[in-house]
């Protein structure tokens, strides 16, 4: 099953990812690709971090069990940064799981007046964290992280994890967030955030200045930027959309102006090629793409065992 338009073509790579016995994908948030071509799939089970050849061979497991829920991650040249909403933290680790470096204590949540269930409750900023959802790393090696879920708030560190500043309130207007979801940075150094409720991206200076909004997307989960820069965004479906036939899930390809240069997706979630939860994507050096699918979290319950928690997408064009 082939996907994409343009010189954006891929094909659909079904069942991918062998597992040990006794391992399982559940929902995945999210992931990323070594240099050498390793996926790390980042994933909600007891095997939080697990490594892959791109055939989908199984290599290793690592990773903290006691953190809460992951949510984010990020290839850095040397290391791995996952990012856990429930447990407040964001860790640096090596491509061997060694921790060599926390931001955030464990456990412990910033005051923003968040209720811990609803973002719409937030009534102020705070400190990191309130239930962070992603981090990117600058050109310079700067680190920016998405925080969240309980917070309206991108946080910009220095390399060796300084806090530099953070900007960001609860609202509709430029620079304020309901739900900042994921944080990703091109070439330039221009800061891309997914504002997911509002189903816009913004776009920053490196200093948190406000440049422009963009706004064809419905609820923008997932981004990440090839070699290119060409930005790859996840868009979430719902229950509700699918019943109401209205804004399928979809993965869309744009340009650092904005412009779509492809899309795919649909109302048929068991059509090859099409996703329901599309959360995490990310991409490899080859071109190929992966989206993590959040299907086994989802309030429907309608998940059979056969329906992908990692969709890949192999490019062709």
């Amino acid at each position: 099953m082939k996907v994409g338009s343009g010189d954006f073509i891929y094909e659909f790579i079904p069942n991918w990812g062998i597992l040990p016995e006794g391992y399982e994908f559940g929902g995945v948030p999210d992931g990323a690709v070594d240099s050498e071509g390793r996926v790390y799939v980042f994933s909600r089970t007891d095997h939080p971090i697990m490594i892959f050849d791109s055939d989908g061979n199984f290599i290793d497991s690592w990773g903290d069990t006691n953190l809460g829920r992951p949510h984010g991650a990020f290839m850095g040249p040397d290391a791995f940064y996952c990012v856990y909403d429930y447990g407040h933290v964001v860790r640096k680790c090596t491509l061997s799981g060694e921790v060599l470096m926390t931001l955030g204590t464990p456990g412990k949540a910033s005051d923003t007046g968040y209720d811990g269930a609803h973002w719409g409750t937030i009534t102020h900023a705070g400190p990191p964290f309130n239930r962070p959802t992603s981090l990117a790393l600058a050109p310079t090696g700067e680190m920016y992280v998405s925080d969240g879920y309980g917070n309206c708030r991108v946080h910009k560190y220095s390399a060796d994890g300084e806090l530099l500043f953070s900007w960001g309130e609860p609202g509709l207007g430029p620079g304020q967030f309901s739900i900042v979801h994921t944080v990703r940075v091109d070439k330039q150094g221009t800061v891309y955030v997914s504002d997911r409720e509002k189903d816009r991206i913004q776009l920053f200076t490196p200093e948190g200045e406000y440049i422009t909004s963009w706004t064809n997307f419905h609820r923008p989960c997932g981004m990440f930027f090839d070699d290119e820069d060409n930005l790859y965004v996840s868009e979430m479906q719902t229950q509700e959309c699918m019943e109401r036939a209205a804004n399928p899930a979809q993965i869309q390809i744009l340009n650092t102006k904005g412009e779509t240069l492809a899309r795919w997706g649909g109302f048929d979630i068991w059509q090859p090629g099409n996703i329901f939860a599309p959360h995490g994507i990310w991409g490899d050096p080859q071109g190929n793409i992966y989206v993590g699918e959040l299907m086994a979290d989802s309030q429907s319950g309608k998940k059979p065992p056969y329906y992908p928690c990692i969709h890949k997408f192999l490019r062709v064009r």
